[in-house]
């Protein structure tokens, strides 16, 4: 990677008004985080998964942007980000301890946000498209949209999308899906998807009934049962390791028992600890180093551990949302076959343009999903007239690392870059 030190580089977090939804002015925009040089002539989108936020994407963006000076990588944090209580991590870091753990922040559940319910895959890819258009610059820039996880899943929902009669794939130069997507994309890593139309329905009747937001993130981790918990405690930790990585932790102790280490830990070994690894299940790890007997970190591995700690310390963003969306859940599961059927009509999604995307299409697959993104992404393409796919794998990668990982030990990063740099032109549409 060589950097380009000839442009003008920006690096801003802005909002941008969202498509009109449901629910007052104030949570009717996104939050888009911006790097690149200012006169790039073509921007990447990147879209985070279950709980992906603008963060996730901050070594991302930099890494892609410096390999090109034609570059602009934009990261979206999704509407639902406005619910959350970001307002102390800026201050006083005890202050801040206190004010999150002891349950002082405003948490929000589905009674304060009844709107919510309705903020789905449509809502969703009408945000998107607000920051595609205001990437594309009235057409002076071309726009390629990628996404992690079910942010993949959602890329290619917008692409096969009905916008009242403009197909999405159309306003796209390119579309990019990272260790996710649609069909048996998720097989790998043990996922696979039915959805009845009454199981549908059920899961909808749910949603209005208050199952507005979800907490799996934050109890698969261990960190709690409500929505917010894992990002709470992660931009705690993350943020003591960016301001006193040596420092014995004083969050070691009020975790949650099952997760405590068993010696003293400084700041960046907690963090550590936490995305270990040896010892997280596969969506929650990166291969950084190990605890070492004195309670100190060492660094090792692809990712290093300083890179995650900035993500997600913030302050005014992170990598990870407070709060998941049922509903998104819902029609992602529901989109699968990126075709229209009963439970995609039922519930609004319009996937009418699936067979006619032509655009090239770049898959990447870690060592939690396996070789089954590369044959999801082979499917789409078979069913479409896409003109090409690009498939890459590093297995010995985590989930999590692909987006945190050095670019020397990143062929995630290495062959998006290339992805990017060799796309063709596209040919003005009408």
């Amino acid at each position: 990677m060589s950097a380009q030190t000839d442009k003008a580089w920006i690096e801003t977090y802005e909002h941008i008004a969202g498509a009109p939804a449901a629910g007052p002015a104030e949570v009717q925009q996104v939050g888009v985080l911006k790097v690149g040089n200012a006169d790039a002539r073509r921007v990447l989108v990147l879209l985070g998964g279950r709980e992906g936020g603008a963060n996730l994407f901050l070594h991302t963006a930099r890494s892609l942007a410096k390999a090109s000076e034609n570059l602009q990588v934009w990261a979206v944090d999704r509407r639902e980000q406005n619910l959350a209580d970001l307002s102390t991590f800026s201050g006083d870091l005890e202050h801040a301890t206190e004010y999150y753990l002891d349950g002082h922040y405003q948490a929000v559940t589905g009674t304060d946000a009844p709107y919510a319910a309705e903020w789905g895959l449509s809502v969703l890819v009408n945000d998107v498209r607000e920051v595609v258009r205001q990437a594309a610059a009235g057409g002076e820039r071309e726009v390629v949209l990628g996404g992690v996880s079910v942010g993949a899943t959602a890329v290619l929902a917008y692409a096969a999308w009905d916008f009242d009669g403009t197909p999405g794939y159309s306003e796209l130069a390119g579309l990019a899906v990272v260790d996710g997507g649609v069909h048996n994309a998720f097989a790998g890593a043990g996922m696979e998807f039915d959805l009845p139309l009454e199981a549908a329905k059920g899961w909808q009747s749910q949603i209005q009934g208050d199952a507005i937001f979800e907490n799996f993130t934050s109890t698969a981790t261990g960190l709690g049962e409500r929505p917010e918990s894992a990002a709470v405690w992660f931009q705690l930790a993350a943020r003591y390791a960016v301001e006193d990585p040596e420092g014995i932790s004083p969050l070691a102790d009020r975790l949650p028992e099952a997760l405590r280490p068993d010696r003293k830990v400084t700041n960046a070994a907690l963090l550590g600890w936490l995305f270990d690894a040896e010892r997280r299940i596969p969506p929650y790890a990166v291969h950084a180093g190990s605890l070492d007997d004195s309670g100190s970190w060492t660094d090792g591995g692809p990712t290093r551990l300083a890179t995650v700690a900035e993500a997600f310390a913030g302050p005014e963003r992170s990598s990870w949302l407070w709060y998941t969306l049922n509903r998104v859940m819902l029609d992602y599961v529901a989109a699968m076959d990126l075709a229209e059927t009963d439970v995609t009509r039922h519930l609004g999604l319009r996937l009418a343009h699936g067979k006619d995307i032509d655009v090239p299409l770049y898959a990447f697959q870690s060592g939690m999903t396996g070789g089954t993104v590369g044959q999801a992404a082979a499917t789409v393409a078979a069913g479409s007239r896409i003109p090409e796919v690009s498939v890459h794998s590093d297995f010995a990668l985590a989930h999590q690392d692909v987006v945190y990982a050095q670019w020397e030990d990143n062929r995630f990063l290495q062959t998006l870059s290339g992805f990017l740099g060799n796309l063709p032109r596209r040919s003005p549409r009408g």
